[in-house]
């Protein structure tokens, strides 16, 4: 891509786009918010995203980090501080999604198949640790994959987690009618503030989706947790038509946890046309309950990595 016509995507709501091809996948990746605007897979969109002219429609393909969902009042305490963050729900007080699914990312590599991007989040109110934040994004026969690494660049340790915020979809199918298959054995309960406030084995339950099964009616923005893995500690959340299109979200061993919300607060154009399945490291309101919170420790990198195949 050339100087100018950077310049000019730059003016898009999303920024500057990379379009990252091979053989039949391509997807494009977008400077703000550092996610995934776009995947196709032999001229089929998986992704649910949203126009270039557009802004990100419900976090459509955001990275969420350094925490993902939701934290309660923006209240918690780390290493005996308190800490206010601002409140980015602020119809349920909440705390949502991070710092970084708004802000500007820049790349550090691309070739044709790939495109690396980075953030440095700056220490602030609410959040006093540095970061640097690293996603490389590919596509390939594979699908797409996401890899994530996060440094904790800071003199202390720093609390952390992560998510992604893809919307999934098999083209000219409705949500109602895709079976779905979650292999988790249990689901948070939230208030109305959908802020956990226990937890419900899914077995028998209309949250059951272990074996898979149609959605139907079911409205879900649920954190799932309990998570069956396989021999590498990874897991996978399947989506397929009743013709047996498909599409499969998987994340390997460093997210234990699954969201799954089928689109019903979307505006009309979008309500119930995809299902938002992401991968998660810890669950909601994880800085106050210290739930699987990674804690970085000065110089040390995460790392993790999901992705998305069709079939």
């Amino acid at each position: 891509m050339d100087t100018a016509a950077a310049a000019q995507l730059s003016h898009a709501p999303s920024g500057t786009q990379w379009t990252i091809r091979s053989g039949g996948h391509e997807a494009v990746i977008v400077e703000v918010g550092g996610g995934v605007r776009a995947y196709s897979a032999d001229g089929r969109d998986v992704v649910a995203g949203y126009a270039e002219h557009e802004r990100a429609v419900g976090s459509a393909g955001h990275v969420l980090a350094p925490w993902p969902n939701r934290i309660r009042d923006g209240q918690y305490a780390f290493n005996g501080e308190h800490l206010q963050l601002p409140l980015t729900e602020p119809e349920r007080h909440n705390a949502i999604h991070g710092l970084v699914n708004w802000a500007r990312w820049h790349a550090v590599d691309a070739s044709q198949d790939s495109v690396t991007l980075v953030h440095d989040l700056v220490p602030q109110p609410g959040y006093p640790w540095p970061l640097r934040l690293q996603t490389r994004w590919s596509v390939s026969a594979a699908g797409l994959r996401a890899e994530h690494e996060v440094t904790n660049t800071g003199a202390v340790a720093a609390p952390f987690g992560l998510a992604t915020h893809p919307y999934v979809q098999v083209p000219g199918v409705p949500v109602d009618e895709l079976t779905l298959r979650v292999p988790a054995r249990s689901r948070l309960l939230v208030d109305a503030r959908l802020l956990p406030i226990g937890a419900a084995r899914v077995a028998g339950s209309e949250y059951d989706f272990t074996e898979g099964r149609r959605l139907g009616a079911t409205v879900l923005d649920t954190a799932f947790g309990e998570v069956e893995t396989d021999a590498e500690g990874g897991s996978r959340v399947e989506v397929s038509a009743p013709d047996g299109r498909g599409v499969t979200v998987w994340a390997d061993s460093s997210f234990g946890w699954w969201q799954v919300y089928s689109s019903d607060t979307l505006p009309p154009e979008r309500l119930r046309k995809a299902l938002a399945i992401e991968p998660m490291t810890c669950p909601p309101d994880a800085f106050r309950s210290g739930r699987d919170v990674v804690v970085l420790e000065p110089g040390a990198t995460w790392r993790g990595a999901w992705g998305i195949t069709a079939s």
